[in-house]
């Protein structure tokens, strides 16, 4: 059984939800063993770099400092060193504090000042951080895969999505390829999916831009959807929750925008690896998206369930501000109330 450290991130609680219930349905066929580090917190994700450079490491560095503290050896069994972490801005965090506090060491010093206070200290390079997908790729194996699959998804036409933090900048030198990797689609066919060739595979999905510049982020995930549609694809497999979030969640804002149509499912790729191992739809989360993969899956024999039509969002005292319906009006943008 191969062991490692996992840092779910904060969306696997909550927006992300179906991605942590797919990886669950999915480790124990290939043999994996996830081992949450304790007291995880926030990476702070990708706003918190630009604001104050010192507490933004040092918030990504406590969790290194804890899952270092996990690798020793527990009841006569060897450690593990390799941290996973599934969503690609948290590891993408993870990856940029552990290799700039190694090439430069004033930032480690400050980072560690940091976090003596409480009792924590990291030295860069100790642990090896990886994305979930490289796991499964790189360790697992294609063949492994693809002996655990009972269910192939002959018929799908899939495109890729890996998103653009992923792929880059690529400290360790992990991928294939920094603007086409074919990590994914090398997964996705061992599952037996029909995989289009998606050339914005590594296009950004406009990240946090839906809520301070909506119609540049309806802009970037049109420009996603539209493609895969031209090019036939029945829906999009995803490796990020926030890339998930935003095509699904903003797709209909976006037609509205646009005065288009598209209705796009995105899935994450384990949910469709879950799928290929024979679990069913509702263990793995799929028919809680808001772009419903029903009528995409239908091409495989999966019938997803039906399940209640999403409410308007509730109104928050607090917090990040919900989606705005946004519409085109004789050249200018105007807010639907």
């Amino acid at each position: 059984m191969k062991k490692y450290l996992l840092y779910p991130g904060c969306s696997m609680e909550s927006s992300g939800r179906a991605y942590r219930d797919s990886i669950n349905a999915i480790v124990e066929p290939l043999d994996l063993h996830f081992e949450e580090i304790d007291d995880w917190n926030c990476c702070g994700a990708t706003e918190y770099l630009g604001i104050n450079l010192i507490p933004a490491y040092s918030l990504i560095a406590r969790n290194l400092a804890l899952a270092a503290k996990q690798t020793h050896p527990v009841n006569g069994t060897e450690g593990t060193r390799t941290v996973v972490a599934p969503c690609s801005a948290c590891y993408l965090n993870l990856a940029k504090a552990d290799y700039y506090m190694q090439e430069r060491p004033s930032l480690g010093v400050k980072v560690n000042e940091a976090l003596a206070a409480g009792d924590l200290q990291y030295t860069a390079g100790t642990l090896d951080v990886r994305h979930l997908i490289d796991i499964l790729v790189y360790d697992v194996g294609l063949e492994k895969i693809r002996s655990a699959v009972v269910r192939p998804l002959h018929g799908l036409k899939v495109a890729p999505y890996m998103g653009c933090m992923l792929p880059r900048p690529d400290y360790q030198h992990r991928w294939s390829d920094h603007e086409h990797p074919t990590e994914l689609d090398d997964l996705l066919r061992a599952l037996g999916a029909d995989v289009i060739d998606y050339p914005l595979t590594t296009s950004c999905c406009g990240g946090h831009m839906t809520q301070i510049g909506p119609e540049t982020a309806f802009e970037l995930i049109r420009r996603l959807v539209a493609d895969a549609d031209e090019r036939d694809a029945q829906l999009m497999a995803t490796v990020c929750p926030m890339c998930q979030m935003n095509v699904d969640a903003y797709q209909n804002e976006m037609n509205r925008f646009f005065g288009t149509d598209y209705h796009m499912p995105i899935l994450f790729f384990t949910q469709l690896m879950g799928l290929a191992f024979g679990r069913e739809p509702k263990e793995l989360g799929i028919g809680v998206e808001l772009v419903n993969s029903r009528n995409a899956l239908a091409h495989i024999g999966v019938e997803v369930p039906v399940t209640q039509e999403p409410t308007a969002p509730r109104k928050k005292v607090e917090g990040l501000p919900m989606p705005r319906r946004w519409t085109k009006h004789e050249g200018r943008k105007e807010a639907v109330k």
